[in-house]
């Protein structure tokens, strides 16, 4: 491990308004929970920060309930959690599909819904299922409670409108209304970061997003517009090419991930027609 742990400070609150609190009074402090990305970096020593709030232990944060008929998934909801919850399952199975598969049973028992969402990755698995689900972003500080919609959370390569006294409380997921649709494209099923990883949703207002193809999650409302008059697949994918920015890298090229992406949207037009 490159990185000395004496030189890192670590909070641990009893409370969320504990939490909050200390958060209020220190805004360097940064949030952690599962620590499956912490770790890594721990290990490459490329942590810039040294002060830590340990939020694992706030079981509030960790209910899947419903609120108002909308799906409330807990910030510390893991990807165990989401697999094994009924109210998931049966309200939106295609984020039970990503969850499984997000590494192996070990980080699926410790990452959070929450980590995922606030790291902003833009191969997040489960970023492009809460972009199709229209979800909300609950975020919370000591000052009070805002919601911010999901597809306008993101302002670019690893950056939202968080600010550093919040945190992410929870996602409100709405009724899903149209068939689901998710697949993950890596080097592996499981434990790989995706090269593309495509989320849909049919019905008379298609809804599609990627991840791996541009610095955030990205919708694809110019496609899902040539899909809703009903225009043809070949005009979908144009659309679909013209809205993404992939790039290439250590774990595939931009043309590898552009025709894998047109392909997805194929099969899933296919696939849920």
């Amino acid at each position: 491990m490159r990185t000395a742990v004496s030189s890192l400070t670590l909070l641990e609150p009893r409370t969320l308004r504990e939490a909050l609190s200390m958060l209020r009074d220190d805004p360097a402090l940064i949030p952690l929970a599962g620590c499956t990305d912490v770790y890594v970096n721990l290990n490459f020593g490329t942590l810039a920060a040294a002060r830590y709030l340990n939020l694992w232990r706030l079981d509030t944060l960790r209910k899947v309930e419903l609120r108002g008929g909308a799906l409330s998934v807990g910030a510390l909801a893991t990807y165990t959690d989401l697999i094994r919850s009924p109210l998931v399952r049966r309200r939106i199975p295609i984020l039970a599909s990503a969850a499984r598969e997000i590494g192996g049973v070990q980080i699926q028992n410790r990452g959070t819904i929450g980590g995922n969402v606030a790291n902003a990755s833009p191969a997040g698995d489960t970023l492009p299922v809460l972009a199709v689900a229209e979800a909300v972003v609950v975020l919370r500080s000591a000052a009070g409670t805002r919601r911010v919609p999901f597809n306008a959370f993101y302002t670019g390569y690893r950056a939202s409108v968080r600010r550093p006294d919040e945190l992410i409380a929870a996602l409100e997921i709405p009724p899903l209304r149209g068939r689901p649709w998710f697949r993950k494209v890596g080097t592996r099923a499981a434990q790989a970061i995706s090269k593309v990883v495509f989320a849909g949703v049919r019905s008379p207002r298609p809804r599609m997003a990627l991840g791996s193809v541009a610095p955030t999650v990205v919708r694809l409302p110019a496609a899902e517009a040539v899909l809703a008059a009903g225009g043809s697949i070949a005009a979908a994918r144009d659309a679909l090419l013209a809205e993404i920015r992939p790039i290439d890298d250590i774990r595939s090229t931009a043309e590898y991930r552009r025709r894998v992406s047109a392909n997805l949207l194929e099969q899933f037009w296919r696939e849920t027609a």
